[in-house]
């Protein structure tokens, strides 16, 4: 059976061990371009060994963006900042990858630090949001969102397409489409967010024609060697959950049927009602079960951090890969202190030589008081 730090293929591509350094939106870009936070940040991730690491949802659209701070694939001007991340990404040893979003309704916000609330469209840094219909997600985000036309979705779907285009030509080997988390793809599946009366509402197949439109427009323009995955919120906690995951599982089947190779199982995030277990791993069982019924491999996040957790759930084919975020924020080297934790002896594999000598004997010193 697999374990943590055995590798994982896919398509062309090959990962040194089955750790991901899952999208974090870092705010710091300016007009979505990368600068010198992005291009010191990534590359210090991928040092630590993890086998994947994906750049930050990028938005392809300057309307799809969470907030303006976002990163974006929607000019070519944007391409060389990201082509120097992807190639340090690489040359520290990962496989570097991009996740590609729409914010929807969850656009036009303040960062995190500033409020994470709604600007409006007519001051400073504000703009219009769109969404599969006009309802607000309500909250700190009560902005109500115009509903899109077909015009609009047409739109949409070319600007996914032509960020995958410059993803290709910065060099990324592994591309995400963010179809969680109540942004815009999310949005079109959830019952909450779309009451559309026309081919892109109604039942699951009809919520789910944009995510699949999209799907198989984007795999058209992305390599066949190349991995094409998409993170996905198949529950919500609403009161609903065996049926929204039954649909979710059956969209899930006609993404692998129009190309998809893998899945990131998360939450849809598309209605303030949901009452979310929180507890580490949690999500663990549904990607298992997206996994034995799609036949997608499958990765999560939301609480992996656990080094023995992780592990336990690839070797019990719960997950293919396991998504860490904030604990790779908090250490850059979690694959070297994972590995020590699991007593693997593969631990110095996962670190350049400079560091790797010195956090061997760190690991095994005992800190006494100064004399």
């Amino acid at each position: 059976m697999p374990t943590l730090f055995d590798p994982f293929s896919l398509k062309g591509v090959n990962l040194r061990n089955r750790i991901v350094v899952a999208p974090m939106c870092q705010y710091s870009a300016v007009d979505g371009h990368t600068n010198q936070w992005h291009w010191v940040h990534y590359p210090a991730l991928a040092r630590g060994g993890a086998g994947l690491v994906i750049v930050e949802a990028t938005a392809v659209s300057p309307e799809g963006r969470i907030t303006q701070g976002c990163t974006g694939l929607w000019a070519d001007s944007q391409i060389d900042g990201m082509a120097r991340i992807a190639a340090d990404i690489t040359a520290e040893g990962a496989v570097p990858g991009i996740q590609l979003g729409h914010a929807g309704r969850k656009g036009s916000a303040n960062r995190p630090w500033e409020g994470d609330d709604h600007i409006p469209s007519g001051e400073t840094g504000g703009w219009d949001t769109i969404s599969p219909s006009a309802i607000a997600l309500g909250g700190n985000l009560p902005k109500v969102p115009r509903a899109m036309t077909i015009a609009d979705i047409e739109r949409v779907k070319g600007d996914f397409v032509d960020a995958a285009q410059r993803a290709l030509k910065a060099g990324f080997e592994w591309l995400e489409l963010h179809f969680a988390h109540g942004y815009l793809g999310q949005s079109f599946f959830s019952v909450h967010a779309n009451q559309r009366a026309d081919q892109y509402g109604g039942d699951w197949r009809d919520r789910g024609r944009f995510l699949l439109e999209t799907l198989a427009a984007v795999r058209k323009v992305w390599p066949e060697h190349l991995p094409l995955a998409a993170r996905f919120g198949v529950i919500e906690f609403d009161g609903r959950d065996d049926e929204t995951l039954a649909e979710a599982i059956a969209l899930a089947k006609a993404f692998r049927s129009n190309g998809l190779d893998m899945l990131n199982v998360s939450i849809g995030f598309s209605t303030s009602e949901s009452q979310i277990p929180w507890k580490p791993g949690f999500m663990a069982p549904y990607a298992e079960r997206v996994r034995q019924e799609t036949g997608l491999p499958v990765a999560s996040a939301w609480g992996m951090d656990d080094p023995k957790f992780a592990n336990s759930a690839v070797e019990r084919g719960q997950l293919d890969l396991v998504m860490v975020g904030k604990a790779h924020l908090a250490n850059p080297h979690y694959p070297h202190f994972a590995a020590l934790a699991l007593g693997d002896a593969r631990s110095a594999s996962v670190l350049p030589d400079p560091y790797a000598h010195w956090l061997r004997r760190y690991r095994l010193m005992e800190f006494a008081p100064a004399r």
